[in-house]
């Protein structure tokens, strides 16, 4: 799994982390785990092959919100008693 991470400037509200959240799960289909957090300024998501960062910047911007770093790295889910 690819865990990519987007710094989102704009999110000042509840609506405004639903948004992007829709945002990215209209432009990567294959998204899960798709968060966002107005106080930490970032949005997140798991998909199983790298998204192209350029278009998920993109895509954020369109929508009004500033997407100023896209981070991709591999991500792997750990069991419940992991060590």
């Amino acid at each position: 799994m690819i865990r990519t991470t987007l710094t989102v400037e704009g999110m000042q509200c509840g609506m405004c982390e639903a948004h992007v959240c829709e945002t990215i799960r209209k432009a990567v289909p294959s998204a899960k785990k798709v968060s966002a957090s107005r106080s930490r300024k970032e949005a997140s998501f798991l998909t199983e092959e790298a998204v192209d960062p350029a278009f998920i910047q993109d895509a954020v911007n369109q929508t009004g919100y500033t997407c100023t770093d896209v981070l991709s790295e591999q991500f792997e889910k750990k069991g419940l008693f992991h060590r």
